[in-house]
């Protein structure tokens, strides 16, 4: 008899362990889901971004072109409603629940909420940065500098959340960097005449701007990586504190660059339906790439915009035409493919032997 209770006993045991290891690997199976689906959203996302917003800033119109600032602000704006919308929808639609927990993770809680300040101060200080590097360099040299974010994203990654990257995915980045100074490669016909126009000194400050932006970039995206994932709270009131700081900045870089312009016309001068489609965008890319360092990690995230780039590459090519793709081009884009999938290879089997 007791032999029998005993083996009654093991086999009552048995579907509890197996349903567990069941739950354990479906809950897995769908965190890499998420994750390459925030991906590739991402990838839509920039690249949506990319060609909608350089449609709109060579758009000819009769009235003044809208302020790159003032768009800025309007995505902040956008991103923090968009934000608490989701909270609400996450506590039933209870009014009392949202200013309770926006009271409770925001109000109570003041060194929380000024740990995001230094990420939102140095995005802000890296759009305008950009703009800098964007009126001393042309377009290919800044698309193949800006790429180094991603390195500094690694090292970063590296020295403060204690990541280790393995040969593969080292030799990835290094591949990675390859590809995308192959596919930007200045042709003789698009370069020879406006690097004419470019003075050595200038040439040198937007150097300079897009190497700061880089490291900047790369810092406060681990160190908003990092915050998010040391604490429970959610990811929206994250984004929220973020954007609430990125809009006291945001503003503040309105009026110190374009006060008399705002003086004059407005902050809503030049928009149109092509302007608020980019705002949108820029909205909804602070939501998914919030879920891709929620499920990912930024070096993910900067492997994703490089494809977005070739894909906008592309799309100029066969839709608007502006683009003459040589051998190089695709040398280039097949090498950022292969090095996706290079570290995609490594990261996918990273389970601890210690814990098997």
């Amino acid at each position: 008899l007791s032999q029998i209770s005993i083996h009654q006993g093991h086999s009552s045991l048995s579907p509890v362990s197996v349903s567990s290891e069941v739950s354990s690997i479906s809950m897995s199976s769908t965190s890499s889901r998420l994750k390459y689906v925030s991906l590739g959203v991402l990838v839509l996302q920039t690249t949506s971004l990319v060609l909608t917003m350089r449609y709109s800033r060579t758009l000819q119109s009769d009235g003044p072109r809208y302020l790159a600032s003032s768009a800025v602000v309007c995505a902040e704006v956008l991103k923090i409603a968009a934000c608490m919308l989701l909270v609400f929808r996450e506590h039933s639609f209870s009014v009392r629940a949202l200013n309770r927990v926006l009271k409770e993770e925001i109000i109570n809680k003041p060194l929380l909420t000024l740990k995001l300040a230094i990420p939102s101060g140095i995005y802000t200080l890296q759009n305008n940065l950009l703009y800098v590097a964007l009126s001393n360099l042309d377009a290919a040299t800044y698309q193949v500098t800006y790429q180094l974010k991603i390195l500094t994203t690694a090292l970063f990654s590296v020295s403060m959340l204690g990541k280790s990257l393995g040969i593969y995915q080292w030799l990835s980045l290094v591949i990675l960097m390859t590809g995308i100074a192959l596919v930007q490669w200045p042709t003789e016909g698009t370069s020879s005449t406006k690097q004419e126009d470019l003075t050595a000194g200038s040439q040198l400050m937007g150097l300079l701007a897009v190497l700061v932006a880089c490291f900047s970039s790369g810092f406060a995206g681990v160190y908003f990586e990092k915050i998010l994932k040391e604490s429970k709270q959610s990811v929206w009131i994250r984004n929220i504190q973020l954007g609430l700081f990125g809009l006291i900045f945001g503003l503040g870089g309105v009026f110190a660059y374009d006060g008399e312009r705002v003086q004059e016309k407005g902050l809503f001068q030049g928009y149109n339906h092509v302007t608020w489609t980019v705002v949108a965008l820029q909205a909804l890319g602070g939501l998914v790439i919030a879920a891709v360092i929620k499920y990912a990690d930024n070096i993910l995230k900067g492997f994703a915009t490089s494809i977005s780039i070739i894909l906008s590459t592309l799309i100029s090519y066969f839709l608007l035409e502006d683009f003459d793709p040589t051998r190089v081009f695709f040398l280039g884009a097949m090498l950022v493919i292969a090095a996706t999938f290079l570290y995609g290879y490594e990261s996918t089997p990273a389970v601890n032997p210690s814990k098997v």
